[in-house]
């Protein structure tokens, strides 16, 4: 179309409008040249579907063309643009001064670009440091005094593509985890004067009414200020049962409305200032950085004036000046310094595509030795979805009949235990057709209907027992307080007497058991479950894991105590929970796992978040860490041993100065590159 055809917001438009049309697979536009791509599907008529585009485009109009805020799609296709721009600048700019430029040219060129390798090298020494930045600045100045300005200009074009490769691996690691914690919610139903009206999520302010209705995400903070609904907190608390929420309750973003409506009002924004606050930790904070990161720069800093010394050995051992300098052009601190963080952030961002967030190298690192680790139940080693455990008569009354009846009831409902009901009367063959009259549901307390003449009942013990009078035997009262203990309950009443009971269970997880097995394997030696919940509930779980030790009706106070009496005798704790009430032990934890439909105070405090919604990732992050810390293990002996390699060989005459650097420097970012491939084919390994 032309350069200025468009503004890189309409031509994100442009892309949103065609990927409208049947048949469109991909769209990209440039706003350089004003091209746009498209890709369609392969078996259509090419020439009809061909004019279709073209039709489409030549109805645009250049003075009202659409426009499109940045996705996350665009910024990863801007980054990557922005890097290969950036690099085929520098090179380009390299060969053209080599090729086209007279020499003095290229000289006072060299020299304008040593002028910041200088300054920050000067900066150093004034602030009492002899770091990597004084050993580059002295490199390059070396070899300028020996007027070897191509060493000199390939010394610098090496640090820069190095400092290019960092910045650029750093940033997708950011956007890979800004795009896993995106919330999925595009268009709200805003309530307006004139109606609802459905509208983009950012189009939403602090203050406006949002509906939410059955079966949807609440997508934002806020208070209830119509309606009553009962919703599903398990990503906030961890139960798995739903609560009522009525004028004047506070509902949380990511939080489900399972049954009834609500109208809320807007406490807080779509722009989630979780991600920016994890990003800038990740981004700024260096005690978040790795121990062996951290190390790893001690120890760049602290070889920095060997190196120093080791020219001046040289020069005085040999008299040769192009020795002493080869001993000089060699620097350990270098490749150590910049390819141990690239192994790290290649790490974090490959658990991020796995749908792991970490937040920085020290816990990816602390996740890899920790010998002990803590679990909550409910929602973490738990599914935080209800399930049919039995379904228990009562006299007059057959097991099929109380399952069928209250399948029967609960078939026209939308939340979880009434679907756990009707699943477990279908699985089991049972016929629970409608034949009752009009359904009458109470929010949060139960269903009443009449069935063949006879006023049936199914919900709570309160509802039943106390609102609706229905007898509680002594017999009754006391199945139910041998049967109930682990469990969670509703009743079923037929004609003014109690008919039955279903134990609903939150089961463990399938996958559990064995993610503690290969836990094991990995290194961790202990295993421990701390709960809120009963006794009887903690060892039914514990004993279908496998877990030893537990600890139930445990306080949120109880949990953080317990993680540091942990810590004081020695063991490196993990601990792994999803609800408000972990929070206090996830902070005190070594390092911290939340699951991902945790509660937004869990996923904030903690140090890593699960967001595959599996314990697998927990198996996954410990094998990349230990693979992170193989690699930079390996990295050191590569570069103890290269480097050790090219002192003896400038030392022996064998090599030039000039070739030692370029050697040292090619070795450093061909290193760096290594540390770069992702982990997946050292894991299968």
């Amino acid at each position: 179309m032309g350069r200025g055809a468009f503004t890189a917001k309409q031509g994100y438009g442009i892309e949103a409008m065609l990927l409208s049309c049947h048949g469109i697979l991909y769209v990209e536009t440039s706003e350089i040249n004003g091209g746009i791509l498209v890709t369609y599907e392969s078996g259509l008529r090419e020439s009809d579907f061909r004019d279709t585009i073209l039709a489409r485009i030549d109805d645009l109009d250049s003075r009202n063309l659409p426009e499109s805020e940045v996705q996350d799609e665009h910024k990863m296709r801007e980054l990557d643009s922005t890097f290969f721009h950036k690099l085929s600048a520098l090179l380009l700019r390299r060969y053209v001064m080599r090729l086209l430029a007279p020499a003095p040219l290229r000289i006072a060129f060299t020299l304008w670009r040593a002028c910041g390798y200088w300054k920050k090298g000067l900066v150093a020494l004034l602030g009492g440091k002899l770091n990597v930045n004084v050993l580059d600045a002295t490199a390059i100045s070396a070899s300028l005094l020996q007027r070897d300005f191509g060493t000199a200009s390939s010394v610098m074009s090496l640090l820069q593509i190095s400092e290019l490769l960092e910045d650029y691996t750093r940033k997708k690691a950011q956007q890979a985890l800004s795009q896993s914690l995106a919330l999925n919610i595009n268009k709200v139903w805003l309530v307006g004067d004139d109606g609802d009206i459905f509208v983009p999520i950012s189009k939403v302010r602090v203050g406006d009414f949002v509906r939410i209705y059955t079966g949807h995400i609440i997508p934002l903070d806020g208070d209830v200020s119509e309606g009553e609904a009962v919703v599903n907190e398990a990503s906030m608390t961890g139960e798995p049962l739903g609560v009522v929420r009525s004028f004047g309750h506070s509902v949380y973003a990511g939080t489900v409305v399972e049954e009834g409506n609500l109208t809320i009002r807007v406490r807080t924004l779509a722009d989630n200032t979780r991600i920016a606050n994890i990003l800038d930790m990740i981004d700024h904070s260096e005690s978040r950085k790795a121990d062996v990161q951290s190390r790893a720069e001690r120890l760049a800093d602290s070889i920095v004036p060997f190196s120093f010394f080791g020219a001046i050995g040289a020069l005085l051992l040999t008299r040769s000046t192009a020795k002493a300098l080869s001993v000089l052009m060699v620097d350990y601190s270098c490749a150590i310094k910049l390819a141990c963080p690239i192994c790290i952030i290649t790490a974090m961002k490959e658990a991020a595509s796995d749908r792991i967030l970490v937040k920085g190298g020290k816990f990816l690192e602390t996740y890899g030795v920790s010998d002990t680790i803590v679990f909550d139940k409910t929602g973490t080693l738990t599914v935080a979805c209800p399930q049919v455990a039995k379904v228990i008569p009562f006299e007059g009354y057959s097991r099929n009949e109380v399952l069928r009846l209250s399948a029967c009831l609960e078939e026209h409902f939308p939340h979880s235990v009434a679907k756990a009901i009707v699943r477990k009367a279908d699985k089991e063959g049972l016929e629970h057709r409608e034949d009752h009259a009009t359904v009458e549901y109470i929010v949060a307390h139960g269903i009443s209907s009449d069935i063949s003449g006879k006023r049936v009942l199914i919900g709570s013990y309160h509802f039943i027992f106390e609102d609706e009078g229905i007898a509680l035997t002594p017999e009754i009262r006391a199945i139910i307080e041998r049967e109930v203990e682990s469990f969670s309950a509703v009743y079923l009443s037929v004609g003014g007497s109690a008919a039955g009971m279903i134990c609903i269970e939150d089961p463990v997880r399938e996958e559990a058991r064995e993610v503690l097995d290969d836990l094991r394997s990995l290194g961790v030696e202990h295993f421990i479950m701390l709960t809120g919940d009963g006794d009887a509930a903690a060892r039914v779980a514990c004993e279908a894991l496998g877990i030893t030790e537990y600890h139930a009706a445990m306080s949120p106070e109880g949990k953080a105590e317990f993680i540091n009496s942990l810590k004081s005798s020695g063991k490196q704790v993990i601990m792994v929970g999803d609800g408000i009430n972990d929070s206090p032990a996830l902070s005190q934890a070594d390092v911290s796992v939340a699951m991902k439909d945790g509660s937004d105070m869990a996923k904030e405090v903690a140090d890593i978040t699960l967001l595959s919604g599996h314990l697998e990732g927990l198996v996954e992050l410990r094998q990349l860490s230990q693979a992170l810390f193989n690699r930079i293990n390996l990295n050191y002996r590569f570069i103890l041993g290269f480097n050790t390699s090219l002192l003896l060989l400038g030392l022996g005459g064998a090599i030039t100065a000039p070739t030692s650097a370029l050697l040292h420097n090619l070795s450093t970012m061909a290193l760096s590159g290594a540390s770069m491939r992702p982990y997946s084919h050292q894991l299968k390994s």
